[in-house]
């Protein structure tokens, strides 16, 4: 079994140049997965408010959640450990 992190993708770059999407800390509203959940690429494991955006983050990978290392109401920054996989 391989396990494989999940990290906060980088933000979008329009974030930086007009800001106002991303106004206020970003931080999880919602966790959708929790340990022993099986899930596919492309699901949804969370999502984020920016103050005025919620936006999904989905897994770039398939597995089995064996670890999940944030909770709601955390803040995140880019490249933060989320949640960690066991891929076959």
């Amino acid at each position: 079994m391989k396990v494989t992190p999940i990290r906060m993708p980088k933000f979008p770059e329009c974030w930086e140049s007009c800001g106002s999407c991303a106004s206020g800390d970003v931080f999880i509203l919602e966790m959708l997965v929790e340990p022993g959940d099986f899930i596919e690429r492309d699901d949804n494991i969370l999502t984020l408010e920016t103050g005025k955006v919620a936006l999904d983050i989905p897994s770039p990978h398939a597995g089995r959640v064996v670890g999940v290392h944030v909770t709601a109401g955390d803040t995140v920054a880019e490249g933060a450990l989320l949640v960690t996989l066991e891929a076959e």
